[in-house]
């Protein structure tokens, strides 16, 4: 039987704001970085993990969350492979994220005015079938 799983749930704090941009479909684009903090053996150790956030999820965190907030992605690996300029060949491991959820309290987040998104809220519509679009 061969069995296959491609789920991950990272936590950490954004290195920097999501940049939010929209492919010629018009779809939203979030990409970013968390930064994943631990300590091991007493040493402390800073994983950082690219992501990318698709339609509503990419607008809601380009909106509410930016540099420092602490947030939860649950998403999918993804393995990029290039040649760079030198004919070597790369790779980069990220998460294609397909829901993320703000952990900070409004309290602790910089002042956004009213209206704040809760953290449960960036979280609603990842199964509502608009991934359908997604260009992979």
């Amino acid at each position: 039987m061969k069995v296959s799983v491609n789920k991950c749930v990272i936590a950490g704090n954004l290195v920097r704001d999501i940049e939010v941009k929209n492919i010629p479909s018009g779809m939203a684009v979030g990409e970013g970085t968390l930064a994943i903090n631990e300590t091991r053996k007493g040493e402390e150790m800073t994983v950082y993990v690219d992501f990318t956030l698709w339609g509503k999820q990419a607008e809601a965190a380009g909106q509410y969350v930016g540099k420092g907030s602490a947030v939860l992605i649950e998403g999918r690996l993804k393995l990029d492979r290039w040649e760079n300029k030198d004919g070597q060949k790369r790779s980069k491991l990220s998460v294609n994220g397909d829901r993320i959820q703000f952990l900070d309290s409004r309290d602790s987040q910089p002042d956004q005015g009213q209206g704040a998104a809760p953290a449960a809220e960036a979280g609603q519509g990842a199964d509502s079938g608009e991934d359908d679009n997604m260009p992979f």
